[in-house]
């Protein structure tokens, strides 16, 4: 009996997997495979080269105790071939961020200077022709040195004594911010930093009149297409309000920034609680979409939309949409008492009629203690990429549809292969992630768990959601032909050529794997 019970669940699980996996209207290509001096390394950054290519910047280590080292940077033509190579060996610098722009690449660390006991914000540059870097310190901040100077930790964020520090670029990389909070003694001074891409400091201001009241969390950042205003959004930490142990001690706002001043808008209403805001500038409007929470814990119930007006913060606008009993059903079956929390913004496209196509991954860290081979006991940390929730709005904030992709992901080290990355071309959203698993795993419910597996290598699955939130898929690179597993979490986005580029790497061998979008008019009439 139960022989007969698992051959119809396989051929059920075949039948269901053959229906919904459809041809996806899209093409790969495979670069040459290079060997790689370094066996151990991170992708930190990688974009467009200007000339058609890409250029990438790995951290490298090496030791018998694994120690940063420097920083290797690759440039590729347009044809996948790898042109140049550099390695910057540098020590001691944490990486911040990194693009490139004019012809140059920029590099951005966050260093502790023993000799004036400062935090400095230094970028190194080079002409991309002939690496050559030089140094600018853009920002110094007096402070004795803090465990974590830099981090943005979505939860259970801390505000301890020293210097802090957030950096946040716009989707463009036109502009950044870096905000710094530096408190010792009577001293608590907060203070917003603005900066063009081309390194030109477009104003400073003094926040510090707030953090009495309240500290900030900034998470997402957009700016004016003239530069001359900054919105910047987070969460609003209260200081002498009284929670109780479920309720959350925040409020997320809005920041505007000009040389006219600073506005603050917020978002909560009586019983609505926004969560996870990204602002938006389209055609001189102003939006913020996200969730919101029915009461003051950790749950979410629904998407939020708000229209703010630029110059005065003002809301003219805002819409409350509950996900939907269809919703709760694809992500979690029957399970009544189960909640959505812990979702972190990806991606967000506006189509031409104005609707916005977002998505979100439930991403969390946990922590537990484990013994070494020494005998000792180490504290190690695991960085879970689970559920993707994608979401279409129209034009007037109205939830058209929200639909749940249900994985399971964990790691302790490089997240660049973990989650997932994304794409819209003609009102669809295309996903893509790897996984060792050959199929979707069969869920109570007709639903579909993408699980990680055991093996080395990776299968790439293409996930499609059309106009109406309807989804197929299929196994769109086969780990047989990638022998190199990718790094689906960081693409190169060609908007103009409908083109991904990931990179692909084990121990010493590397190559760059193209993904290329067909005319979906053909594909959809076939």
């Amino acid at each position: 009996m139960r022989l007969r019970k698992g051959i119809a669940l396989i051929l059920f699980l075949a039948l269901y997997v053959t229906s919904n996996a459809q041809e996806i209207p899209l093409n790969y290509s495979f670069g040459e495979k290079y060997n790689d001096r370094y066996k151990y390394s991170n992708l930190l950054t990688i974009g467009n080269d200007e000339q058609g290519g890409s250029l990438l910047v790995r951290a490298y280590y090496t030791g018998m105790v694994l120690r940063p080292k420097g920083y290797f940077i690759e440039n590729y033509d347009k044809d996948l071939n790898l042109i140049s190579e550099y390695n910057y060996k540098l020590k001691n610098a944490n990486f911040v961020d990194g693009y490139v722009r004019n012809g140059q690449i920029y590099l951005l660390f966050l260093n502790y200077n023993y000799d004036t006991e400062s935090y400095d914000y230094v970028v190194h540059r080079s002409p991309m022709d002939e690496f050559n870097f030089t140094e600018e310190t853009i920002l110094s901040i007096k402070s004795d040195p803090v465990r974590q100077p830099l981090g943005k930790n979505y939860y259970n964020r801390k505000f301890s004594s020293g210097f802090t520090s957030t950096v946040l670029f716009d989707d463009e990389k036109s502009a950044f911010v870096i905000s710094t909070h530096y408190k010792k003694g009577k001293i608590d001074q907060h203070l917003i930093h603005l900066y063009s891409a081309g390194l030109k400091k477009l104003m400073t201001y003094d926040f510090s009149e707030t953090v009495e009241e309240k500290n900030y969390s900034f998470e997402n950042v957009v700016f004016s297409e003239d530069l001359e205003s900054v919105y910047i959004v987070g969460k609003a930490y209260f200081k002498k309000r009284r929670f109780s142990a479920k309720e959350r001690k925040f409020q997320y706002e809005m920041i505007q920034i000009s040389r006219l001043g600073a506005k603050t808008q917020s978002f909560d209403d009586f019983s609505k609680f926004s969560e996870g805001l990204k602002p938006i500038m389209h055609n001189g409007k102003l939006f913020c979409v996200g969730f919101y929470a029915d009461r003051k814990d950790n749950r979410y119930n629904g998407l939020s939309y708000f229209e703010v007006n630029p110059l005065t913060l003002e809301l003219t606008g805002k819409k409350y949409n509950p996900f939907s009993d269809q919703f709760m059903i694809d992500k979690f079956g029957r399970d009544v008492d189960a909640e959505i929390k812990n979702l972190v913004f990806k991606s967000l496209h506006i189509e031409p009629d104005g609707a916005i196509l977002f998505n979100a991954e439930e991403y969390f860290v946990t922590n537990s203690v484990q013994s070494n081979t020494s005998g000792g006991r180490v504290k190690v940390e695991r960085y879970h990429y689970n559920d993707i929730v994608s979401a279409k709005l129209n034009r007037a904030g109205e939830m058209v549809w929200v639909r749940n992709i249900n994985k399971a992901e964990v790691t302790q080290g490089d997240g660049a292969y973990a989650s997932y990355s994304t794409y819209v071309k003609d009102g669809k959203t295309y996903f893509f992630i790897a996984t060792s698993a050959e199929n979707p795993q069969l869920l109570s419910g007709d639903r579909l768990l993408f699980k990680q597996g055991l093996s080395r290598n990776r299968n790439v699955f293409s996930i499609q959601l059309d106009a109406n939130g309807k989804i197929s898929f299929e196994k769109f690179i086969d780990d047989k032909e990638a022998r190199l597993p990718l790094m689906v979490n960081i693409p190169l986005i060609n908007k103009e050529k409908d083109e991904m580029l990931f990179y692909a790497k084990r121990g010493t061998k590397k190559q760059l794997v193209k993904v290329e979008f067909k005319n979906s008019v053909s594909a959809d009439s076939k």
